[in-house]
């Protein structure tokens, strides 16, 4: 009875704060993760920062309730809520946010904003310069007031659907995914990794006009990208050789480089982006 009460209690805490409808399956919860945040600066919890409310994140939560003395029953009261410390508080909505803050509300600020295509780094409940300009690039994409602030109108904005990809597109590589996009660790993940060997073609998703071709900035290593009409491009990152120019078109299914693993990388893969508008959507709802 002690186990079906506290599943009950913890599911009703975070119905009650849950993302919208259709959702919350696939991207997990913002209030989820910034309890995942708050209790790993608290060091008990040492996953994923994915939102969901798995078995790893309710031990951590009754580790806590160990260390400072509390009922070990893994629901989130008033008192355990207190134990957390300042990462514990306040909820999302409840205060505009801006450089300095920290607490659990910019923790669900930074879930959101990945999901949502603008990842500012490490969640980790601290309001700094990197969150402050992906703030500021969201409210471009999404035509609001660009103060870098997160007020009524951002965080409103943030609880809509998540963007997705208007176009149809084919695999730029006939391989299993490594790492798909999402949250990976504490930080997020904005596009899918396909390990192959060096030297293996990789192409065009679909027709378009490459808009960079060679080696960037920011860890990418030798890049391509294409642009294809409707606000969307795909980037093709850490190739070992860029077989396309700048200004050139290409056709679905061209080769645009060789796998490599060039830039930040740990290995030959590929990283494929989507993006729409500036902001990176999942790759995998429009491939074919």
């Amino acid at each position: 009875m002690a186990i079906v009460r506290t599943r009950a209690l913890l599911a009703a805490l975070f119905l009650a704060l849950a993302w919208p409808a259709g959702g919350a399956a696939a991207v997990g919860d913002p209030e989820v993760a910034a309890l995942q945040v708050a209790l790993h600066a608290r060091g008990v919890y040492q996953g994923t920062v994915d939102g969901v409310l798995g078995p790893a994140t309710s031990e951590a939560v009754r580790a806590l309730q160990r260390t400072t003395g509390l009922p070990a029953d893994g629901v989130l009261g008033p008192e355990t809520r207190r134990a957390l410390g300042p990462f514990g508080r306040p909820r999302l909505g409840s205060r505009t946010l801006s450089v300095g803050a920290r607490g659990w509300d910019v923790a669900s600020l930074q879930f959101l904003l990945a999901w949502h295509g603008f990842p500012s780094g490490a969640f980790d409940g601290r309001f700094g310069s990197h969150l402050e300009a992906a703030v500021r690039r969201y409210q471009r994409w999404a035509a609001l007031l660009p103060d870098a602030v997160a007020g009524p109108a951002t965080i409103a904005s943030l609880r809509s659907p998540l963007p997705v990809s208007p176009l149809a597109l084919t695999w730029p590589l006939g391989l299993p995914v490594g790492d798909p996009f999402g949250p990976r660790g504490y930080a997020f993940h904005p596009g899918l990794d396909i390990p192959a060997p060096t030297g293996e073609p990789v192409v065009a998703a679909r027709a378009g006009r490459v808009v960079f071709a060679g080696r960037s900035s920011g860890g990418w290593g030798n890049l391509v990208v294409v642009a294809h009409g409707h606000g969307v491009r795909t980037w093709y990152a850490h190739l070992s050789q860029v077989d396309v120019a700048a200004g050139s078109r290409v056709g679905r299914g061209e080769v645009v480089g060789l796998v490599g693993s060039t830039g930040i990388s740990t290995g030959p893969h590929l990283h494929f982006e989507v993006r729409l508008r500036g902001a990176a959507v999942d790759p995998l709802p429009a491939l074919r």
